[in-house]
């Protein structure tokens, strides 16, 4: 009887809602993995052996202390010390720049329906290309990754500001500079060779994977697939409160009961984050706050960053980002592309009336560490981003604002956030793991 209830109840509120909720996400909707791959993919994600300098992990802007981001708005990779808001420039190597985009989560990336990564969406599935994928490597991107997310593994790895290193500090970033990144002797293959070199990634990769049987035959893709294995494994997200309701077992409380009809109904949020992950996958100019570097090359002098425009060339898509999904929000801050508002509330509120939002932000509305660079130079282009925003003004109350934010806690998914496997005390190269 109680049960029947709980559906009648369920059934009601989302009658109410300007549109249906999505189905409840089922073990189809995401890859199979085999826990002893993402075993060895824990490992080389907290190692930082595969950073040019050795001294940047995947896990040090990806953690899970911080929603699997690092808790800043632009964070600081190679030359950085310290964990998350805590991380500071090493004055012996200092950063260039910040890096230029925010850490996005790493929540249910490896579900069947994440077709495309990146904020600017710059890999993305596509059978027409070699190995089913287009990169910017375009037709000499190596093959032999098992998804799309592992083929995104092999990208910061290049970058100097997050994991490479700079000009001649290593035999990475060297590589890089010289524009060598496949092949023998080529960026990845210098990476793989060092894992290659250490006894118990030998052991564990012969025993996980059936095709390598000695040291030489361990590639970067393997690398790469194993890591996916492990972000896979870790961070499949689909019991949140809100996951309880799509499952037709239970009702939201006040006030996120509220917030949820608003979000699927006057604020118009589901526009965007529609579908079980909340997101669309597409690209939207939504009006965040351009700060940092920008999306610039290195002789380029502006501090923009035009969005999915970068990949397509497309006027129609400058200042375009790719709608993140919402699983787990309330767990990393900061948001948007560029990391421009750390507090969700303040977010929230700018997102619902961009316009508003670009005229009246302020760079304390950030989190970013001490580096002597100029950091609003991008916000001189606030009106060209303002004349982009593809979406209408929401009319709501503060009130409103309080409820919404009450049901994007609701996404929030306790065991996801407590993980699978964690963060490893040590790794086999024997080289010191970022602790919260």
């Amino acid at each position: 009887m109680q049960r029947s209830l709980i559906l009648m109840a369920c059934l009601a509120a989302t009658g109410a809602l300007g549109q249906d909720l999505p189905s409840a996400l089922t073990d189809d909707d995401f890859r199979p993995v085999r826990e002893d791959e993402a075993r060895l993919g824990q490992l080389l994600f907290y190692d930082p052996i595969l950073s040019g300098n050795r001294s940047v992990s995947c896990g040090t802007c990806h953690h899970p202390t911080f929603g699997t981001g690092d808790g800043l708005s632009l964070g600081m990779g190679d030359g950085g010390i310290g964990l998350g808001p805590k991380r500071v420039a090493d004055p012996d190597n200092m950063p260039e720049q910040r890096i230029p985009r925010n850490a996005p989560g790493l929540w249910n990336l490896g579900a069947h329906e994440f077709t495309v990564l990146f904020h600017d969406g710059r890999i993305e599935v596509d059978l027409d290309r070699p190995g089913g994928l287009r990169t910017p490597l375009d037709a000499d991107m190596v093959t032999g990754f098992a998804s799309l997310l592992s083929a995104q593994t092999m990208f910061p790895v290049l970058s100097p500001d997050e994991m490479a290193g700079h000009y001649s500090e290593n035999d990475v970033s060297q590589a890089v500079r010289r524009g060598v990144i496949t092949g023998q002797d080529g960026a990845w293959d210098i990476i793989a060779r060092r894992v290659a070199d250490v006894p118990a990634y030998v052991d564990a990769f012969i025993a996980v994977y059936e095709d390598i049987e000695e040291p030489a035959q361990i590639g970067f893709a393997d690398i790469s697939n194993a890591i996916a294995a492990f972000m896979e494994w870790e961070w499949r997200s689909d019991n949140a409160p809100f996951d309880a309701v799509l499952r037709k077992e239970a009702t939201l409380p006040e006030p996120a009961a509220t917030g949820m009809k608003l979000f699927y109904g006057e604020a118009g949020c589901a526009s965007c984050h529609s579908g079980p992950f909340l997101t669309d996958h597409d690209f939207h100019a939504m009006g965040a706050p351009q700060i940092g570097p920008g999306k610039a090359a290195r002789f380029e002098s502006h501090a923009r960053d035009e969005g999915r425009f970068r990949v397509t060339g497309d006027p129609a898509d400058l200042y375009a980002f790719r709608t993140p999904s919402l699983r787990n929000v309330a767990l990393t801050a900061p948001y948007g592309h560029a990391g421009a508002h750390s507090d969700l509330r303040a977010f929230v509120q700018a997102h619902l009336d961009p316009v508003a939002g670009l005229r009246g932000y302020d760079l304390t509305f950030a989190t970013l560490p001490t580096l002597p660079v100029d950091d609003t130079r991008g916000l001189a282009d606030s009106d060209a981003i303002a004349a982009a925003v593809s979406v209408t003004q929401a009319r709501i109350t503060n009130e409103d604002v309080t409820a919404l934010i009450a049901f994007l806690d609701a996404l929030t998914d306790p065991g996801a956030v407590e993980g699978r496997l964690g963060v490893p005390e040590t790794v086999p190269s024997g080289l010191p793991v970022d602790q919260p």
